[in-house]
């Protein structure tokens, strides 16, 4: 992602981003308000980005396909835009009823450059002249999450969470002091609260463990945002809407505080998840290259990979992909059956994830060893297993994944 660089005269400049649940409401909406009107007191350039009303995405992509079975994909990234600049306008009105100069963007407006690719596009670049000139004029900039304009001049959508997206390629252009993200949570936690009743908040927490505990089923940050506040060293503060706790700081590994305390330092889940299994697939060169590239093709993400051991030529291969592409999935799967000689395909949605994350196993073994005894403990059986460097992953069951949550984070002494 490239920026266009501007000198700005503004000491210091923060971006704060505030979810749906935190507009939900106008009456939400003015707390937000005050929230931003006692920062700016602080003498620092704000720029505020909002998503849209809690419930509007989802109501406007319902009526996009009421209106038809497979809604063109253009116009549905111009109808889901809208979402935001309702709850982007109300908020800068409100603001300016307090006597405090805003100035509502969109997108477009932002000069936030995408690529043409609609509903998942990926932030290109970003020109920020205009938007340093109306910050050094005082103005508290109201930016619009979630979209931005490809090189056609179409509006474009990043896809489900991408206004935390947008809020940190904005504070990354801006060379933002730092990146606030609002929710309805105090912070990161060492398990979902829901979950596990003793999870604790996290002061704070490295960009590579965030980055796994995101894509492993943690809902707190979209894992494209923890990405490019990562490459860019952009901290990134997740915090709460209504309360003055300070939340959780996202950061390089070297500035996170008992780095060498903490082996593992959450558990995460996703039962979001489905499994595909090609049976008895020939057992040659290309074979894999020719379904996973089918895949990508589509943009179709793919996680746990597994793949037998071969018996006369032959073997299974697993893999698991998000709920919502099961039937893409399905369909792309069932016509390369023939062209790799598999005898027949199976597709599980009762399956869910469950992951430990930290940065500590890298200098520890045994992490593996404890989360098995554990899950066996409390009679979880293992379908599939994947790890990295500071992560371990097992699919199991979907009904269990409470039981197994709360016994590794037992088992991990996570509890506060």
């Amino acid at each position: 992602m490239a920026f266009v660089w501007y000198r700005m005269s503004i000491m210091s400049l923060v971006v704060q981003k505030f979810g749906g649940s935190s507009v939900g409401t106008v009456e939400k909406i003015a707390l937000v308000a005050r929230r931003v009107a006692e920062r700016r007191k602080t003498g620092v350039g704000l720029v505020v980005v909002v998503s849209a009303m809690q419930g509007d995405t989802d109501r406007l992509l319902q009526m996009a396909h009421e209106a038809a079975k497979i809604p063109d994909p253009r116009e549905t990234d111009q109808l889901l835009a809208t979402g935001e600049q309702v709850s982007a306008a109300l908020l800068a009105i409100t603001l300016k009823g307090m006597g405090i100069p805003a100035c509502s963007m969109t997108g477009a407006q932002l000069r936030l450059r995408t690529d043409g690719i609609f509903s998942k596009a990926r932030i290109v670049s970003m020109d920020t002249e205009r938007v340093h000139a109306l910050l050094d004029a005082g103005n508290v900039i109201v930016a619009t999450g979630f979209q931005g304009v490809d090189a056609e001049g179409n509006l474009t959508t990043l896809g489900r969470g991408g206004s935390d997206t947008s809020a940190v390629a904005i504070a990354a252009a801006l060379r933002a002091d730092e990146c606030e993200i609002y929710t309805d949570v105090l912070g990161v936690y060492t398990a979902d609260p829901r979950v596990c009743p003793d999870a604790r908040k996290l002061d704070t927490i490295s960009f590579e463990e965030m980055m796994e505990m995101a894509s492993q089923g943690s809902k707190v940050l979209q894992i494209r945002s923890v990405e490019l506040a990562m490459n860019h060293k952009m901290p990134v503060r997740v915090r709460s809407t209504f309360s003055d706790d300070p939340g959780t700081l996202v950061c390089p590994e070297e500035d996170c505080e008992n780095i060498e305390r903490l082996v593992v330092c959450g558990v995460s889940h996703n039962k979001d998840e489905a499994k595909i299994t090609l049976r008895s697939v020939e057992d040659r060169p290309g074979v894999a290259a020719k379904i996973f590239a089918a895949l990508a093709a589509a943009q179709i993400n793919v996680d746990v990979i597994i793949q037998n051991v071969a018996h006369d030529g032959r073997t299974d291969l697993s893999f698991t992909v998000g709920r919502s592409d099961i039937a893409q999935s399905e369909e792309i799967v069932q016509g390369l059956l023939n062209a790799v000689g598999a005898v027949g395909m199976d597709v599980d949605d009762t399956i869910a994830k469950v992951s430990v994350v930290g940065v500590g196993m890298r200098a520890h073994a045994g992490v593996a060893a404890k989360m098995f005894q554990a899950l066996c403990a409390a009679g979880i059986n293992i379908q599939l297993i994947t790890t990295s460097e500071i992560k371990v992953t097992c699919v199991i069951n979907r009904e269990q994944v409470g039981d197994a949550v709360r016994a590794l984070h037992g088992a991990f002494g996570l509890g506060g």
